[in-house]
Parts: C-alpha cells; structure tokens; sequence
C-alpha cells in the first residue's frame, strides 16, 4: 500500500518540475517526471492516476474554466486577483470570481503556459501561444505587469465562419459580398488590413473558406487563429527558442519552407516582422492568390506599414515599391466601430488597388467603399478593378 503523504508530495514535485521547467503536459513527460520523481517505487495504477491528475490540473484553466466553457464567451481577462472580466460580444463585463491572491494568478498564468509548452517565470515573463483547444493565450509576470500577473484568453470559434455569418451579423452586405468572391475566384493577392480587433482574422478565415477544395492552402501563423472551412488546409506554427536559447522558429522560416510544399494559396496570417520579404517574393515569383493580414489603419497606411517591415529586414525603398506593384493587387479594409452599450460592429468598408506613381513609388487607390447600409460607392480604381477580375477569370 503506497503512503498518501509521499504521493502527495509527488504531486507537487511533479507539478512544479514541469511548472518551472516549461515542459508540455503531455501523458510521456508527466510519466517520465513522475519516474524521474522515484515514481519506480509506485504501482503502474498509481502512477497512471498521477498522471491523470497532473495533466487536469495543467490543462484546465481552474476558476475560469466554466467561462471558456461558455459557448458565448469570446474573451477571459485577468487584471488581478478579483478582478475577472469576459466578453460575449457586449462589451466587457466584471464577474465576481476571486483567484485569491497574487501567489494564485501567478500559478495559474505558469499552468496555462506549460499546458501550451512554453516557459513562464521571472527570465521569461511574457508569453503568446496557444492552448491545446485552441485558445489563444497571453500573459505577463509582475512586475513587468505593474499590478499583478495579467492572462488574457481568447476563445477560438465554435465553429467556422463564411460570408453568411457575416451578411447576418451586418458585417458585409450583398454588394460586398459579390465584389469579395470575385476577388477569391480572380486569384488575386491581397492584404485584409484593419486596426486592432477589427476582425482581420475572421474575415481572412471567411475568404478561404470560398477557395476551390481543388487547391491547397498553407497557413503560415506565430500563433494558429485562422479556421477556414476548406478541406485541404496545412498548418505551420512558428516557435520561440527554447530555456537555452535554441529551436526557435520564425514565421520567415516558415515563410521559405512553405513555398516547397506546393502552395495554391500561400497565407501568412499576420504580417508584422521580416517575413514580409519572402512573402513579397513569393507573390513575385507565381504564386498567385496569396495574402494575408497586417495591422493598419487605414488603407493608404498600408505601404508605409510594409515599407517599415521590410526596410528593417535589409530591403532598399526601391525593391519594397517594385515588389509591391508587381506582386500585390489589393487591399481589404475592415473597421471596427463602438456602439451603446459596449458591443462593437465590424465591418469591411474598402476595397483598394495598388497603384504605382511617375516617381516609382506605390500608393493604395480606392476601387469601392463596400460600408453595410450604404450604396456600393465607385472609386477612382473601381474600373481597372473590374478589368483585373475580368482579366483574371478568362
């Protein structure tokens, strides 16, 4: 008969091993912590138990799992001890749950961590990755985090959004609608742009979704978000280094290897570092109908955005424009805007083409204003835009 005390006692050695050391809470290293533990004095059933019980407890977000669990929760933030708020689509919202102290929320920010196999402590005190279900994890260990440890959770959706979810939800309406399927049926390349939780992503993943299910999409992500209903979908995931400073992987990495995998689409779902170099190679080298997101907030920003990605990864001003005239044909642009009572509405407002002027250098033109609600309202670029669609699917 096994003591109780020692296995206890195991528990917590075990627990904190993989804590600390930032291992994944799968069941070989919970195993292999617990025989390196002394588990060979402990029974096969007993051992087992153990490791049941420690991968729960690493895997599961505790006080704020029935939260998560709530299939209208979109958002869990954790500001402090008592100070939990979540959003279902009305804004941010205080719950009463209590996480105790400091000590608690720390603990539960390193659980998550090591569930999504990442290091969390003073030497690493920030982490962005993704849990075992999906959702997207973000901490920060004080006292970089003036008052206390912050976790901010994101909940995947449920289930894959298209382009009648967003007609319904007054995201994009019929006129929209059409001049973005043509877009995808055309092949063309191009960036969804927006500000910060604008919905970039999700109209991204609606996009893809529309791609023929004779083609291959290769999704390229630091950390996985899209969800394209597509059924021939690959997936690369970029990695940090490891406690010693090696293994890491970049999305430029990623970006190289990728186009050996035969690539329909090509989608980089985030573009925010030097990757944006061979992303605008590959655009320029035949692989058509290839985009992805960045952060901008309007759609005459983009260039200058990608300008300052690219020029920071060693491009010349000029390459950066003669790439982008070549190998880029448009941009979508998404907003996001506040309404009473906390909820927001996100909308795509603008279809823009990729101009190049007398002085070589590129500048986004208005084709279409596509705002729900309002007549589809014709740009200066709206009928070469027409003629590239024509072009493309003859």
């Amino acid at each position: 008969m096994t003591d109780s005390g020692f296995v206890s006692g195991a528990l917590d050695r075990v627990r904190t091993r993989l804590v600390a050391n930032g291992t994944p809470a799968t069941a070989p290293t919970v195993a292999a912590a617990i025989r390196a533990d002394g588990g060979a004095v402990l029974g096969d059933r007993v051992v087992l138990d153990i490791a049941d019980h420690v991968q729960t407890w690493l895997s599961r977000a505790g006080p704020l799992q029935p939260l998560l669990d709530d299939p209208g929760v979109t958002d869990v933030l954790v500001n402090g001890p008592s100070e939990v708020w979540f959003d279902r689509g009305e804004g941010l919202q205080r719950t009463g749950i209590d996480l105790r102290d400091e000590t608690s929320v720390r603990s539960l920010a390193q659980r998550l961590s090591v569930a999504a196999g990442r290091r969390l402590d003073d030497a690493a005190p920030w982490v962005d990755a993704r849990l075992p279900d999906g959702t997207r994890l973000h901490a920060v260990l004080s006292p970089v985090a003036r008052s206390g440890t912050c976790i901010s959770l994101r909940v995947p959706p449920r289930r894959p959004f298209d382009l009648d979810d967003l007609e319904e939800a007054g995201s994009v309406d019929q006129a929209g609608r059409r001049l973005l399927e043509d877009v995808i049926e055309a092949r063309l390349s191009f960036l969804v742009t927006g500000g910060t939780g604008a919905g970039k992503t999700t109209l991204l993943s609606c996009l893809l979704g529309l791609v023929p299910d004779t083609e291959r999409l290769v999704l390229v992500e630091d950390t996985g978000e899209l969800a394209p209903a597509h059924r021939h979908v690959v997936r690369l995931e970029a990695r940090p280094d490891n406690v010693e400073g090696r293994g890491g992987v970049s999305l430029r990495d990623l970006v190289r290897q990728s186009l050996r995998m035969r690539p329909d689409r090509l989608v980089v779902g985030e573009v925010r570092g030097a990757e944006v170099v061979e992303l605008l190679a590959a655009l320029n080298t035949g692989h058509e109908g290839g985009c992805g997101t960045i952060h901008a907030n309007a759609p005459m920003d983009v260039v200058a955005r990608v300008e300052a990605l690219a020029l920071a990864a060693g491009m010349t001003r000029a390459a950066v424009h003669s790439q982008l005239a070549a190998g880029l044909d448009a941009v979508i642009h998404v907003q996001r805007q506040a309404r009473p009572g906390g909820s927001a509405l996100r909308f795509v407002s603008e279809v823009g083409l990729l101009d190049r002027r007398p002085d070589g250098l590129v500048e986004v033109t208005t084709a279409a204003a596509v705002i729900p609600g309002t007549p589809l309202r014709r740009g200066p670029a709206y009928d070469r835009l027409c003629n590239v669609l024509t072009g493309r699917r003859t």
